[in-house]
């Protein structure tokens, strides 16, 4: 057999860790001043898939979290992770602010679907570099973005929870709501 990789060993060892995540389609967005981006997780929490760009719409309407809570309602999803870009020194600025606003108006519009903020430094970099690498050109970048973003935040959130057993991110809580105080079992 000479040092082979036994395959039953890696079913069982994927098996395990997948026993282990909560079932359940989770939405990752990536807030531009822009654009949205989309991606969505299988319904065992395992990979993170593009969706959809959706253009941004800072109006009281929010056509663009409309249309998330919407692609949130046909998927049935278990919660929304929305990205929370923060400096290298963690520190907030305004587009961590716009993120959260963002966050709290999209929780108002899916509640009881939770909405949890996760940090997503670095992913619109990584997002640009894995696109060019792919041979991408610029101009063609834009459209997909936001979305390759959002698969990251997505990913990295899966992969946290997965590594922890824990929830990842920051609950959004909405003014006038009881916050618990303990994670949901698992």
């Amino acid at each position: 057999m000479g040092g082979g990789v036994d395959l039953r060993d890696v079913r069982a060892d994927l098996w395990s860790t997948v026993a282990m995540m909560r079932p359940g389609v989770r939405l990752g967005v990536d807030v531009g001043s822009v654009r949205v981006g989309v991606a969505a997780s299988d319904p065992s929490g395992v990979l993170a898939t593009p969706v959809t760009t959706v253009p941004r719409d800072p109006s009281e309407a929010g056509a663009d979290r409309l249309e998330v809570a919407a692609l949130a309602d046909d998927r049935g999803a278990l919660e929304i992770l929305v990205g929370l870009p923060r400096s290298l020194s963690g520190e907030e600025g305004a587009a961590a602010r716009l993120a959260r606003a963002y966050a709290t108006d999209l929780a108002r519009l899916v509640a009881p679907t939770p909405v949890r903020l996760v940090d997503e430094r670095f992913t619109t970099v990584l997002s640009h570099r894995q696109l060019r690498e792919s041979g991408l050109a610029g101009r063609a970048q834009r459209t997909v973005v936001d979305q390759a973003a959002a698969v990251l935040i997505l990913q990295s959130a899966l992969d946290a929870e997965r590594a922890s057993g824990r929830v990842p991110g920051e609950l959004v809580s909405l003014p006038g709501r009881r916050r618990r105080t303990r994670e949901p079992r698992r």
